[in-house]
C-alpha cells in the first residue's frame, strides 16, 4: 500500500500530510527502499544488483553501501569480486548473502522511507546478527516499517503494533507491551526460551 502497488479502499495514506495518490508513482517509489523476506536478485553481477535502484552509482559508492551492509568482505572473497555473476534470483548466494546484497541496494538508494518485511526470518543466528547490525545502520535517520516474527527485531521500535489473526490487538513500546499485552508477553517469553534451546510449540498466525 505504501509504494502503491495497491491503492487503499478506505481512508488514505499520507506522507508529510500529502495523500500519496496525489503524487506520481515514480517520485513516490524513489523515496522508498524495501528489503523483503524473499529477496529478488537478478541474473547479473553483484555490482549491478546493488546498483539496481541507482544505475549511475560509482564503484566507490557501491562498495560503501556494501560495507555498511556487512557484504563487502564476502563479496571480495569471490574471485571476480563485484563482477561475480549470480544465478537467477541469486541462487548461487546463501540466504544471508542475498539479504545483505538487498540491504546494500537499499542503502545505496538512501531512501526516506524503509520497509523491512521479515528480512531475517530465514537465516541462521550468526547471519542474523550481521544483518541486524546492517539494518540498524540502514534505519538511522529514516522512517522505518519493520514486519517481523521475532520480538528481538522490533523491540527498539518507537511504536510496535501487535497483529493476531489479522486484527490489531495491541500497540505501544516494548516495555509497555510486556506489561499490558498478554499475547506480546507470551510471544516474547516463548522466543526467549527457544533462543535458550528449550523446545516450545511453534507460534502460528501471530506476528509482532
Amino acid at each position: 500500500l505504501i509504494p502503491r502497488f495497491y491503492d487503499v479502499t478506505e481512508g488514505s495514506i499520507r506522507i508529510d500530510g500529502v495523500d500519496i495518490r496525489h503524487v506520481t508513482t515514480n517520485s513516490l517509489r524513489k523515496q522508498i527502499g524495501m528489503v523483503l523476506q524473499e529477496t529478488m536478485l537478478f541474473a547479473t553481477t553483484i555490482r549491478e544488483n546493488i546498483a539496481f535502484g541507482r544505475p549511475g552509482a560509482t564503484q566507490e559508492e557501491i562498495e560503501e553501501a556494501a560495507k555498511a551492509a556487512a557484504a563487502h568482505d564476502f563479496i571480495m572473497r569471490f574471485p571476480d569480486g563485484y563482477s561475480t555473476f549470480v544465478g537467477e534470483r541469486g541462487a548461487t548466494l546463501s540466504g544471508g548473502q542475498r539479504q545483505r546484497v538487498a540491504i546494500a541496494r537499499a542503502l545505496l538508494m538512501n531512501p526516506r522511507i524503509l520497509i523491512l518485511d521479515d528480512a531475517t526470518s530465514s537465516v541462521d543466528t550468526d547471519t542474523e546478527q550481521h544483518i541486524q547490525a546492517a539494518l540498524a545502520h540502514l534505519m538511522e535517520g529514516r522512517t522505518s516499517f519493520v514486519i517481523a516474527q521475532r520480538v528481538s527485531t522490533v523491540r527498539n521500535a518507537d511504536l510496535i503494533l501487535v497483529i493476531d489473526e489479522g486484527r490489531l490487538v495491541a500497540r505501544g513500546r516494548h516495555e509497555d507491551l510486556i506489561r499490558q499485552s498478554g499475547i506480546y508477553n507470551d510471544i516474547y517469553h516463548r522466543q526467549l526460551r527457544q533462543e535458550a534451546g528449550e523446545f516450545t510449540p511453534a507460534l502460528l498466525g501471530r506476528t509482532s
